[in-house]
């Protein structure tokens, strides 16, 4: 197996290489501002950097979300674009699910806790775990809400959420964007059977309604 993975639901590109077994590298570039122009450089620099070609990429874990609409929509774009042209399959994943992971195998939190990322409009994208054999089960979410409307119950938050609105979900740890290291693991682990969140459809996860809308009639513009 070679996994490529990546993710764009949060600030900047996420972009990692897994073989099945390990994490072979990873890669974090641009903004939120510049996901198009930086996201197949930051695949081809990684493919790269790993010394592996495109032609051995055997699966693609996208992330999909919940994130910002441009953001999601070049992620999944390119990762079903790729997946095509390379023959490889594709897998989607929940983008907090990676976030999820990484908090529990560096050991920043046990028990249940919250993951929250920035959702613009001072909101923010959450989610509720808990922990099995090492591994993360959500056990709600994801939603999209004010900080202050947060379910917190006392429970740690890990994510750039906590960072952005310390008053409603602080204090902010170390973690803030999703790692694809991370995000390929998840999504190695379902494949395996090993447990955790599982794998969702490649499908965005955008959880608000687009601000544009058709119209609905023809407004008089006479008397």
């Amino acid at each position: 197996m070679l996994m490529l993975a990546l993710d764009t639901a949060t600030d900047g590109v996420a972009v990692a290489l897994h073989d099945g077994e390990r994490v072979l590298g990873s890669r974090r570039a641009g903004d939120a501002r510049h996901h198009n122009e930086v996201l197949v450089p930051t695949v081809a620099e990684a493919l790269r950097a790993a010394g592996r070609e495109r032609g051995e990429v055997t699966d693609v874990a996208v992330g999909v979300g919940p994130g910002p609409f441009t953001g999601l929509r070049v992620g999944l774009v390119t990762a079903r674009a790729l997946a095509l042209a390379w023959g490889a399959a594709l897998h989607g994943v929940c983008s907090l699910d990676a976030l999820a992971a990484q908090a529990l195998a560096e050991g920043l939190v046990r028990g249940e806790f919250l993951v929250a990322t920035d959702a613009r409009r001072r909101e923010v994208h959450t989610a509720r775990y808990g922990a099995r054999d090492g591994r993360p089960v959500r056990l709600a979410g994801p939603d999209v809400v004010a900080p202050a409307a947060v379910r917190r119950d006392g429970l740690p938050v890990v994510g750039r959420g906590a960072a952005l609105h310390p008053d409603a979900l602080g204090p902010a740890g170390p973690l803030s964007d999703v790692d694809a290291g991370w995000l390929a693991q998840v999504a190695v682990d379902a494949l395996a059977g090993r447990g955790g969140p599982g794998l969702l459809p490649v499908e965005p996860l955008y959880l608000r309604r687009p601000d544009a809308v058709e119209p609905t009639g023809r407004k008089r513009v006479t008397a």
